[in-house]
């Protein structure tokens, strides 16, 4: 018997994309969950692509950061919820702010190798609706009452509880193994690297001057779907320049000389959701739909932020795309000047920077600043940690097919824990 031979990876077409605005925390989706959030952005992939009535799409991978209990199986409630076919299956993935993009991946994967034909696959956060913990103290005596035998072992238990244990466990923006907030470890990459406050601002005010023009050339008019009043992004402040940011305070770094990490050179606690719309050629054709643009490689890394030598810079919390691009790049061939477009997820302005710095120290040519994130990114979007992989995607899939001819672009997402996600997706 001959030996059987392992499937031959087929192209992945990236068909189109939905997302709600993206709104400052506490605001316009301050009662919404991440279902609502997720489940509007489903709901207007499916309208505009057709993907309702029975077997539309294959499949829906899609995950959140901050979840509730009742999140526990966010993609297929939300497919219950949603206009798609009940019968779509769905699971949920998480990798901190890569999870959008490590979505989108794991969707692609079953379709290059045959598994399915069409997936839909994105992510949502709300960091208005963060779960708050049990007091870890209440939580073991209301733990104990349950295990108790009799009424009376049950009550001895609950008499235990003081008020001081009903204090819930608020949600922290750090990172469990330093204790410091993803902004501190910013500040502190950005002093490793020499990142100045001029050049950050600089950084930030493009980015929402590109994010402005774009929804004003209708850029975005099938990529984001109006919800609970919004229309664009809530974050978006279309005449932000370098001076006026230069008069913000800092708020990261305070504990070192100059600190440069101000609220506008760094993205706001944010609610969003957003999803892709990935299939093969075969599924594609057979409905009339033309892909935007084709995933074709992708690479992901860590760093030891805690124990590495992040004092020089390498192993910064959020400098794993410096370590994923080049290897990832190398594999395929390529260098940055083979790439039209460059989409840098801009968690921090002094984050982006160093990350650009960091790939010349590792031998890549420098990026063309006319080539990076040319409809703007985070700092002016916002960043809902696990709906920003399904943005960038969308957005870098649509400004490749505009182009109108063959084209490459690069994706390079930082995120929690000292990851990173990256990917090209390129057009014929």
């Amino acid at each position: 018997m001959s030996p059987v031979q392992p499937p031959r990876a087929r192209r992945v077409a990236i068909i189109g994309g939905s997302r709600v605005p993206f709104a400052r925390s506490d605001g316009p989706y301050a009662t919404a969950s991440n279902q609502d959030l997720l489940t509007a952005a489903v709901d207007g992939l499916a309208d505009r692509v057709g993907l309702r009535g029975p077997g539309a799409v294959d499949e829906v991978v899609a995950g959140a950061v901050l979840k509730h209990s009742r999140d526990f199986n966010l993609a297929r409630e939300t497919v219950l919820g949603s206009a798609l076919d009940p019968r779509t299956p769905a699971y949920d993935v998480q990798q901190a702010c890569g999870t959008g993009l490590q979505a989108v991946i794991a969707a692609a994967n079953k379709i290059a190798l045959g598994q399915t034909e069409s997936a839909v696959a994105g992510g949502a956060d709300t960091a208005s609706d963060a779960p708050l913990g049990v007091n870890d103290r209440l939580r073991r005596i209301l733990l104990e009452a349950r295990r108790a035998r009799s009424t009376r072992e049950r009550l001895k238990a609950l008499a235990r509880i003081r008020p001081g244990h009903l204090v819930p466990d608020v949600p922290r923006n750090a990172e469990p193994r330093t204790g410091l907030s993803m902004g501190e470890h910013a500040a502190v990459t950005a002093r490793a690297w020499g990142i100045g406050r001029e050049a950050q601002d600089d950084l930030a005010a493009t980015s929402h001057r590109r994010l402005a023009a774009a929804y004003e050339r209708g850029f975005f008019d099938d990529l984001v779907v109006p919800f609970r009043g919004l229309e664009r992004d809530q974050n978006l402040r279309p005449d932000s320049t370098t001076e006026q940011l230069a008069r913000l305070k800092p708020v990261f770094g305070l504990d070192a000389p100059e600190p440069t990490m101000t609220a506008g050179n760094s993205t706001p606690l944010t609610d969003g959701a957003a999803v892709v719309l990935l299939a093969s050629e075969e599924w594609a054709e057979a409905r009339g739909l033309r892909p935007l643009a084709y995933l074709t490689t992708y690479a992901t890394a860590a760093v030891d932020f805690v124990h590495g030598d992040v004092a020089d810079g390498e192993d910064g919390l959020l400098m794993a795309p410096a370590h994923a691009v080049p290897r990832m790049l190398e594999r395929a061939g390529y260098g940055i000047e083979d790439f039209d477009l460059v989409e840098i997820h801009e968690a921090f302005a002094c984050q982006v920077l160093a990350t650009l710095a960091a790939w010349e120290k590792r031998g890549l040519a420098p990026v063309d600043r006319d080539r990076l994130n040319v409809a703007g990114s985070s700092l002016a979007t916002g960043h809902p940690f696990a709906a920003t992989g399904a943005r960038v995607v969308a957005t870098l899939a649509k400004l490749l097919a505009e182009r109108g001819g063959p084209g490459r672009g690069l994706i390079s997402v930082c995120a929690a824990g000292g990851q990173g996600v990256t990917a090209v997706l390129e057009r014929d």
